[in-house]
């Protein structure tokens, strides 16, 4: 089977499938029988529902100031531009008794949009289907791939993990729930790791906590997750990224399992179509979190940091995720005034000040002051008006 040829952003580059056993054979899409073929129209209309991106008020965007640098590429000037269109929310606030002490149980959470756009989706969620199909043909490692031998509501869903095998319970080997450091499953595949490096060049995740890991979660109609918190062989924050379909996903320091699939808590945080919600703090080991049954076919890509502790016998760092930098962006420089604008404020100043004030250098600090209330990535300002509700909407 040829390698194959996926393009992200502006790099091409080929997927590193070595299960592949005919060099000869074609690569082809063979979907499984549930996954239904009109995730192609919702693909589409993705593409298409993004044509007419929001205006974006480039005097406060962080990329403007930099766009018209000579010394860019257009390439670098592009990614500049969508950079600063990025929107960050950081302000998830539901308060609950724990320890019998008053605690922000989503304090850490953070939901960042416009990370990958809907080609971008499209080329991802076509490569996952691809690694599926290589999965139920048996061309992936034993326990890459694995799904339910019968679906049953609020049971099961297609997972493919790379990087490190994950145990959810005691397996038939009698391996505790854990990474299982003596099991191999396939290494992150490129487009994986691409992905991985725009989140940390665009701060969504931190350079001192790059994912070596993830699992990709493939929901049918009515699959879910139920109430957990992720393991500790895993060190925080890690992300989730959501393709296809918007669903909603639950916290709290207690939910609900009103019946099979579907759940309750205090907060629910919708999720977007290309959406990373990045879990730490309160949010990541105080809260537990599910996601109720789906309403339509879903996709979610978990990347996560593996303790080196706890790794597998034989892993050895990727290369290509070792020292990524996160993109830098300067402040706008201030304009200083001409000598003349100085001169006439000086003089129109010193008729108001005190004998002793400070000289009217005092503009320059204001301007600078003024400068420091833009944000530099982008985010959402704090909002005192959702600081005491229970259900957080985004």
């Amino acid at each position: 089977m040829d390698k194959l040829n996926i393009q992200f952003g502006s790099i091409s580059f080929p997927s590193d499938n070595e299960a592949a056993s005919d060099s000869s054979e074609k690569a082809t899409v063979v979907h499984a029988p549930r996954i239904a073929p009109a995730y192609l129209n919702r693909l589409k209309k993705m593409v298409s529902d993004a044509a007419s991106p929001a205006p974006v008020n480039r005097k406060h965007s962080p990329a403007s100031s930099r766009v018209n640098d000579k010394s860019l590429s257009e390439e670098e000037k592009k990614e500049q531009i969508k950079f600063g269109q990025v929107k960050r929310k950081k302000d998830f606030v539901h308060y609950e008794r724990v320890g019998g002490k008053k605690v922000n149980v989503v304090q850490g959470l953070e939901l960042h949009t416009g990370v990958f756009d809907a080609e971008e989706q499209m080329k991802i969620v076509e490569c996952i289907y691809q690694y599926q199909e290589l999965g139920q043909k048996g061309q992936l490692r034993a326990r890459t791939y694995s799904e339910p031998k019968k679906w049953m509501r609020g049971k099961g869903r297609a997972t493919i993990q790379f990087g490190c095998c994950y145990n959810y319970a005691v397996d038939k080997n009698g391996n505790p729930p854990g990474i299982v450091r003596d099991e191999e499953v396939d290494p992150l595949p490129a487009v994986f790791k691409q992905m991985i490096k725009r989140m940390v060049r665009w701060h969504v995740l931190p350079p001192t906590c790059i994912p070596n890991s993830c699992i990709v979660n493939i929901y049918e109609e009515g699959d879910c997750i139920p109430p957990h918190i992720d393991h500790h062989d895993f060190i925080r924050p890690f992300c989730t990224v959501s393709f296809l379909s918007e669903c909603n996903i639950l916290f709290g320091s207690s939910l609900k399992i009103v019946s099979p699939g579907e759940f309750s808590g205090p907060v629910s945080v919708p999720l977007p179509k290309g959406s990373v919600l990045v879990l730490q703090g309160n949010g990541a080991d105080v809260a537990k979190h599910c996601v109720p049954g789906v309403p339509s076919k879903r996709i979610s890509v978990t990347f996560r940091k593996m303790d080196e502790s706890k790794s597998p016998f034989n892993y050895k760092p990727d290369p290509e995720l070792l020292r990524i930098q996160p993109l830098v962006l300067p402040r706008p420089l201030v304009r200083e005034p001409s000598t003349q604008q100085s001169v006439a404020e000086n003089e129109k100043k010193m008729k108001h000040d005190k004998p002793h004030s400070p000289p009217a250098q005092t503009t320059n600090q204001n301007a600078l002051a003024a400068n420091k209330e833009f944000s530099p990535l982008g985010s959402f300002g704090s909002s005192s008006k959702n600081r005491s509700i229970q259900r957080v909407k985004y």
